[in-house]
């Protein structure tokens, strides 16, 4: 006979669960309060904005500050380097980057991950404006220009449009893409729109250099003639006849006719004019970018709208409704023969992928229903159901509340919880059927003392397993918010849940078991009779053998000694892959393409698609977008990489889009992994540089191999990085190696002879803004004609047959202080040079980066970055030493050439880093919550036993499913720490129950392996089956993986290892006494 099954026990003596089931029991508000917590769910799930992935607060921020004609290194000593200093002082900074380029220095400014936005905006500007002082006035360094950058500047939704008219070129396809963005802005939610590619509306006033010099006329004062001739403002009001007027002086140039009859000067008494001195037409501006859309058949000419969203809207009502309201533009901003397609849609993924884990979530959930009722009955199955589903509904609302979207993690926060949400409502109702099978007192009075047995347990087993699972919501870095959903969905449910199964639970029993009681004594003589056979053999000597027990006892430690060191030794074995994440299953990749410098916008643009022609002949690419000189709409990796910043004649991307997993066998790994080589091979005859870029499956990084060499002298950095170079390439698996460096490119300088211009009495400005006009063209001023959404610039330039070389540049003239015309060709020199590399900064310090990433059988950087450590170890390339290598912070001598790895490594050192923490964190608040319950510091250590032998399970069921160990299998590994524990709670509480009643101690500990194992395995194996349904997921197999082998492994090992422990503990107390 069981404690708490005597009919004769008093109420009062009732712990604190027995007594709120006791009072929820018979109230009247249980069923409301059931209701109330239904109804609540089914509105967080209508009104939780849907995400594909959780959106992580991270902002950068970008400055540029422009200091025109400076060398790079002058860049670098007067604006970069003062300016990083002074963006050190900022509070809530990660990270600065800065770029030191002739006439320009970029900064990048990262914040922590979680800094509020405006706040660090705020901060930034403060500190830039604050603080100008520290430029010199009159030295030329322009004003800051401030460019913040965060998630939600991602677009979710990308809308090519192309024809397949050759008569429609990316001039038309702009014009079409301006018409429609101000009607998608309308669309509720919607934040930057932006269309990439296309050549804008311009009106050229291509120059005639001999007409000019015929006219005596000079740029600047064709410039001026062009600035002052179109001018008007209000200036007032005048009153005339009572009436008041309003004036207004001057009048807008608004046509090209008007353009054309401007009078730009007078010559021999007679007006010039415009159209005498140059060319003027309205048509597209010179393509400094190329946008093309690729299909199985050929690519055309295109362009692309770029649609993001605002914080917290739901990306797939966004999404939805752009795309209905273009639907509705076909036809009337959109004409018949331009052709639209959808190339990003992040709010249908998000919803795709929110259906099908709202389902896996259902399956789950009816899996543990089928499980209890094979285990328990059909009535018990019913009550555990809707249990779970009140828990999961009220876990749904305050997640909501909470902030969480409905992305992949949060709902495979769910899933995963499934098995461990359910336990306490197992527990409950096992032991309320066990007592109902016992018919010892009526039901009604059962149910109190049925809960009150386990409650304490089960009070304590649930705290344990929120304690190893909330340190994790701590994690920090980019890691951090992505995984933050698990922990907090999980704790917050496990409240919950206990809170059902005291209050819910045995109100249901009561309405739903009182005709289930049957005799079931035959069940548990057959468990008893077990559990005796094969534990006793640990704890009873045979009576033909002394210290047979003791023996078994050893033979098991020394076995479990073993298999924890094979499982352990899977990983230096590399029989299990050691990784940060493992690569999704995307619809789209990018192939970024780097050509030598000085490459022209056209030769780039053929070479792309050259490799387009490759694409179109995979079948499981659908289309692909070429954005040759500019790029792509970013998304959250490309925000990360900057691959917004890549602009110029010799930089491209391809964004590749696959068709639907339904409709392929591979996965978009094994496709971009197979394009690799001959992608290049086509670009190793141009000289070209591609990488195959993926959506990375978690936060992204820089690159996954990164290798930043710093030292005192730029030119020796320089240097050694070429060596490293050399070693990434050279190195097995180690692909798309790439630096920071740029490749020798000529440039020509076009001096002014200072003593002949003061000869002539021409000023330098003056020459140098005529040879800028005619080589890069002026904007100076706009046509008004009322009729267009972007402003038209009026362009001054020269002819593009007459810019061919250096010299057509100098066929204009200057006028001298005397009003003479002085030709360019004799104030300057012209010599050919190299153009300057750009100098990289990381935190103050000057680096050089040399990146790779990593393929082959492993596929992880870690170990392609352990062979090169290992390689760089033995080469003596500083002053005949190997050089410094540092993993984990950058090197504390400035003054000496040292290497710091970078990339994948660093962020999954941090959150492996972390992790540790959390589980150290989880064990000690565990250790805590079983000494304050059981009062003895030795217990616990037993009740944790079986946590390090989850690893019997994880490490070998990674390596027989060949899978990697990644930071979702940690994760397995944390959570196992409570599930396990609390397994271990129920089996020594139950013991100490039986022994207080007078029960021997080996009799007690069998007949709790008996009594405990049902619901043990039980809520095992209901954490199992809801692993089960995230088994296929490519990020959180890893996840499952270690839930299912961890589970099935130390559930068997708990039921046989904390008896004996136990036994032999309480043995020991007793010789003791």
């Amino acid at each position: 006979m069981t404690a708490g099954a005597d009919n004769s026990t008093d109420k009062t003596n009732l712990g604190i669960a027995g007594r709120v089931a006791r009072f929820f029991l018979v109230s009247e508000i249980t069923p409301l309060l059931a209701l109330v917590g239904f109804l609540l769910g089914i509105f967080a799930i209508i009104v939780t904005p849907r995400e594909e992935e959780p959106q992580i607060n991270v902002t950068f921020a970008n400055v540029f500050i422009p200091f025109y004609g400076a060398s790079a290194e002058e860049v670098e000593q007067l604006v970069s380097s003062p300016a990083e200093r002074i963006l050190s002082e900022l509070q809530g900074v990660k990270h600065i980057y800065s770029i030191s380029k002739p006439g320009m220095s970029v900064l990048t400014i990262q914040f922590k991950v979680g800094e509020d936005r405006t706040q660090a905006i705020v901060r930034l500007y403060n500190a830039l404006y604050s603080k100008q002082d520290w430029l010199p006035e009159n030295m030329g360094v322009g004003k800051p220009l401030i460019k913040p950058k965060g998630i939600d500047d991602v677009p979710i939704v990308s809308l090519t449009l192309w024809a397949e008219d050759k008569n429609t070129g990316s001039y038309d396809l702009l014009k079409v893409a301006h018409s429609i963005e101000a009607e998608i802005k309308r669309v509720k939610g919607t934040r930057d729109i932006y269309t990439v590619g296309g050549d804008k509306d311009v009106v050229h006033v291509e120059l005639n250099s001999t007409a000019l010099a015929g006219y005596d006329i000079s740029i600047n004062e064709l410039r001026q003639a062009l600035t002052l001739s179109n001018v008007t403002k209000p200036i007032g009001y005048t009153v005339t006849n009572n009436k008041e007027f309003a004036v207004q002086a001057g009048q807008f140039l608004s046509t090209i006719d008007e353009l054309q009859d401007l009078i730009v000067a007078v010559h021999n008494g007679k007006p010039v004019y415009l159209r005498d001195v140059a060319k003027i037409k309205r048509s597209a501006e010179q393509a400094n970018n190329i946008t093309l859309h690729g299909n199985k058949i050929d690519h055309y000419p295109a362009v692309t709208i770029a649609v993001a969203k605002q914080a917290g809207v739901n990306a797939v009502d966004v999404s939805n409704a752009v795309i209905k309201r273009v639907e509705q533009l076909k036809g009337v901003f959109i004409p018949d023969n331009i052709r639209l397609d959808i190339t990003r849609n992040y709010g249908e993924t998000a919803n795709t992928k929110a259906q099908k884990l709202i389902q896996k979530l259902i399956f789950a959930t009816l899996s543990v229903v089928v499980l209890v009722l094979f285990a328990l009955g059909k009535r018990e199955a019913i009550i555990v159901g809707l249990a779970v589903t009140i828990t999961l509904a009220m876990t749904l609302f305050a997640s909501w509340a909470w902030g969480f979207t409905l992305n992949r993690v949060s709902l495979f926060a769910l899933i995963f919880s499934i098995g461990i949400l359910v336990d306490d409502a197992i527990v409950v109702v096992e032991n309320i059927h066990r007592h109902m099978m016992l018919g010892v007192s009526k039901l009604k009075d059962s149910i109190p003392l049925a809960v009150d047995e386990v409650g304490g347990p089960t009070i304590l087993a649930t705290f344990t397993v929120i304690a190893a699972l909330l340190p994790m919501a701590f994690v920090t870095g980019l890691m951090g918010p992505y995984m933050s959903p698990i922990p907090i969905n999980a704790s917050i449910g496990m409240l919950i849940s206990l809170l059902v199964a005291f209050v819910i639970t045995p109100w249901l029993s009561n309405r739903l078991l009182k005709h289930g009681v049957h005799d079931d004594s035959n069940n548990n003589e057959r468990y008893y009779l077990f559990f005796k056979r094969y534990i006793g053999m640990f704890l009873i000597d045979r009576s033909d053998k002394e210290n047979s027990a003791k023996a078994n006892r050893n033979k098991l430690l020394y076995g479990i000694i073993i298999l924890l060191v094979f499982s352990i030794g899977l990983i230096p074995l590399k029989a299990v892959v050691l990784k940060m994440l493992p690569f999704d299953n995307k619809s789209e990749f990018q192939i970024v393409v780097d050509m030598p410098e000085g490459t022209t916008l056209e030769e780039t643009t053929a070479v792309l698609t050259e490799l387009g022609g490759h694409l179109k002949t995979i079948p499981e690419v659908k289309n692909y977008q070429i954005y040759s000189g500019t790029a792509a709409p970013i998304n959250f990796n490309g925000l990360v990489r900057q691959y917004y910043l890549r602009q110029g004649a010799n930089v491209a991307d391809i964004q590749v889009n696959l068709v639907e997993k339904k409709q392929r066998d591979l996965k978009s790994h094994a496709i971009a992994q197979a394009l690799r080589e001959p992608l290049q091979k086509i670009a190793a005859v141009y000289n070209a540089n591609i990488k195959i870029v993926e959506v990375p499956p978690g936060p992204p990084v820089y690159s996954p191999l990164v290798a930043e060499i710093y030292g005192l002298d730029y030119s020796g950095q320089l240097d050694i990085a070429k060596k490293v170079r050399s070693i990434f390439e050279n190195t097995q698996a180690v692909v798309d190696v790439d630096d920071s460096i740029e490749a020798k490119a000529e440039k020509f300088i076009i001096a002014v002879d200072q003593h002949k211009a003061a000869l002539w009495e021409v000023s330098e400005k003056d020459v140098v803004d005529a040879i800028n006009t005619a080589l890069n063209g002026e904007d100076v001023s706009y046509l008004h004609t009322g009729k267009v959404k972007y402003p038209l610039p009026i362009r001054l330039h020269n002819s593009n047959k007459n810019k061919a070389t250096v010299g057509d540049l100098l066929n204009f003239k200057a006028r001298n202080r005397k009003g003479q015309l002085i030709a360019l060709q004799d104030l300057v020199s012209v010599k050919k040079t190299f153009r300057q590399n750009t100098i990289y900064h990381k935190d103050l310090l000057p680096v050089v980066y040399v990146t790779g990433d990593a393929a082959g059988e492993l596929d992880s950087p870690l170990y392609s970055m352990g062979d090169m450590y290992a390689t760089l170890q033995n080469e003596n390339m500083v002053y005949g030493k190997p050089i410094a290598q540092s993993l984990i912070s950058q090197p504390n001598n400035p003054y000496e050439y040292s290497l710091k790895w970078d990339g994948e490594w660093q962020i999954t050192y941090e959150t492996f880093r972390d992790m540790g923490i959390a589980y150290s964190i989880g064990l000690i608040m565990i250790y805590l919550l079983v000494v304050a319950q059981f009062r003895s510091y030795f217990v616990p250590i037993i009740i944790m036993a079986p946590i390090p032998l989850t690893a019997i399970g994880v490490f070998p069921g990674h390596a027989l499913l060949g899978a990697q160990f990644t930071a979702t299998s940690m994760i397995g590994m944390i959570a196992l720490a409570g599930i396990i524990v609390r397994n271990s709670i129920l089996l020594v509480d139950f013991i100490n129950q039986q022994i207080e009643e007078g029960m021997a101690v080996e009799e007690a500990v069998i007949r709790a392996g008996a009594v405990r194992a049902k619901p043990i395995v039980l809520t095992g194996l209901a954490a199992m089956m809801g692993a089960f349904f995230i088994l296929d997921d490519p990020i959180f197999n890893g996840l499952a993986i270690a839930l299912i082998a961890g589970i099935l492994v130390s559930t068997l090992l708990t039921l046989v290892v904390i008896p004996v422990f136990y036994y032999v503990y309480l043995k020991r107390q007793w010789i003791t006494r």
